[in-house]
């Protein structure tokens, strides 16, 4: 399941094909599809009428093409948060009909002393597609067409894996794993939209559901990369799941971390806290939603986050699809 949701396409406003593969593979529930594209899977409680929301977001970071020039080159802007150091000669994949291209900047042979000091930003950069002019182009590719990388993924060492979309196709592959079993409270499985461009798509699942509380399911930083002095890896891989304290958008629920710590303890699942209060999440809407919404967050640590490839720890998955699971079971302890 990981290696089919990361290797579709789905970035942030141009959901679709990762959202088919999604309702393809939603195993029970009372499934509604809202006007932000949001998916809402509904499951009936058994013995309460307590909401509980759990939430991870479709889409991933890519680009939008923006104008096409007169030799044929695609221009673009970007759809979330990309370094443009690490997307030089990547491949990418443009629209629906999946157009090969090469992310294109000038030659080093060619670039002044003052281009080779720094990163060459969106303006210097164009995909190339192979076409001529732009006549030719245009019979390929229009405005407003949505550019991924083109990433296979594979499992790679004793316990690593590799692909694109890590956030948060991880996630979405956790909330189908859940999907499987029924809870005494009414469970809302959101797969959402627009995370990476302000959380838009949970906000407005949030604000139609209404939960007691809300568990969000997400990709996060690890930065033990060669470099990196290690009080800055923020997270690392084979340390286990992640449960943030916070990040630049919220304070997580405060009774909802200590119970998540709880679980893993008595279940001798590996954990570890995020230090840096960095990046955002789809909890960052949600908690302010109505009246206020309490929320915390799972996350997998992963390398390269929001670039062509990231490197997640194959048991660190593993461990937050059984903590995950082991909340929903227990949620009721808390609500």
């Amino acid at each position: 399941m990981l290696k089919l949701l990361t290797e579709t396409d789905g970035v942030s406003g141009f959901c679709s094909p990762v959202r088919k593969v999604i309702l393809d593979n939603i195993p029970s529930g009372v499934v509604t599809v809202d006007a932000l594209g949001n998916i809402i899977v509904y499951k009936k409680g058994s013995s309460s009428d307590k909401k509980v929301m759990f939430c991870a977001h479709m889409d991933e970071v890519g680009f939008m093409v923006t104008e096409i020039t007169d030799k044929g080159y695609i221009k673009f802007t970007s759809c979330g948060g990309i370094d443009p150091r690490v997307i030089v000669s990547k491949r990418v994949r443009i629209g629906d009909n999946k157009v090969p291209g090469v992310i294109a900047v000038k030659a080093v042979h060619l670039q002044s002393g003052d281009e080779r000091k720094k990163a060459a930003d969106e303006e210097k950069l164009s995909v190339d597609i192979g076409a001529s002019n732009k006549e030719e182009a245009e019979k390929l590719v229009s405005a407003g067409d949505y550019i991924a990388f083109d990433t296979e993924f594979s499992y790679f060492g004793d316990d690593f894996m590799k692909g694109k979309a890590f956030d948060d196709r991880v996630g979405c592959a956790c909330l189908l794993k859940m999907l499987e079993k029924d809870y005494p409270y009414d469970f809302y499985g959101v797969f959402s939209t627009c995370e990476e461009i302000g959380g838009i798509g949970a906000r407005a699942a949030a604000a139609k559901i209404r939960p007691d509380m809300a568990l969000v399911l997400e990709g996060t930083t690890a930065s033990d990369v060669y470099g990196c002095e290690e009080r800055d890896f923020v997270t690392k891989l084979g340390n286990g799941v992640c449960i943030p304290v916070r990040d630049r958008s919220m304070i997580a629920n405060r009774k909802m971390v200590e119970f998540l710590k709880m679980c893993a303890s008595e279940a001798n699942i590996k954990w570890q806290y995020k230090y840096a209060a960095t990046g955002g999440t789809d909890g960052g809407s949600i908690h302010i939603t109505g009246e206020g919404i309490p929320t915390a967050i799972l996350a997998l640590p992963c390398r390269y986050i929001h670039s062509p490839v990231s490197v997640a720890s194959v048991s660190d998955y593993e461990a937050m699809v059984k903590l995950s699971l082991i909340f929903a079971e227990r949620a009721m302890e808390i609500l």
